[in-house]
């Protein structure tokens, strides 16, 4: 697999550019559901939500990655009503995990891959999915993401490299 350096930031929450490229990425995070929800199953089997938070957490730190994970889905219910009330706190879950995991990783390593997105993506689904399991008591909801999400989970590793790699 390709490993690359790329630039990555570490914003601080004193930063006024922190909040720019924060507000950039939850846009995006507010489009691509949109746009998603077009096709039949669109959001749950393309997981759009996530996608943007990914990109700003490796890219930019985690504290521009929690901004985004936050609020992305809290604007996207209150505009659309999507995610639903009673799905948001599993994916507000899954996207913290995501926020944390992906700023871990660009500071811990430096550097961007394919295993290391697939390591990310892999971390917040399987601790995510059993924080929902343990919120829900539903297995099968839990695993939902694992049933029809994998072409999300794939456009996050090969859009979120290609994001990353070349995002200036």
């Amino acid at each position: 697999m390709t490993t690359n350096s790329v630039t990555l930031h570490s914003l601080e929450y004193k930063d006024a550019r922190t909040y720019w490229v924060a507000a950039l990425f939850i846009v995006g995070n507010i489009a691509l559901p949109q746009l998603c929800h077009l096709l039949p199953a669109g959001g749950p089997m393309l997981l759009p939500i996530y996608f943007f938070t990914l990109v700003a957490a490796y890219k930019y730190g985690w504290k521009v990655g929690v901004l985004t994970a936050v609020a992305s889905p809290l604007v996207n219910a209150l505009l659309f009503a999507m995610p639903a009330p009673a799905v948001l706190p599993a994916i507000l879950t899954k996207s913290l995990l995501l926020a944390a995991a992906a700023g871990f990783a660009a500071r811990r390593f430096g550097r961007v891959s394919l295993w290391m997105l697939l390591a990310v993506v892999l971390f917040y689904q399987v601790v995510g999915s059993a924080a929902e399991w343990a919120y829900t008591g539903n297995l099968a909801a839990a695993l939902q993401d694992f049933r029809i999400g994998i072409p999300g989970m794939l456009l996050q590793i090969l859009g979120g490299y290609l994001f990353i790699k070349y995002l200036k």
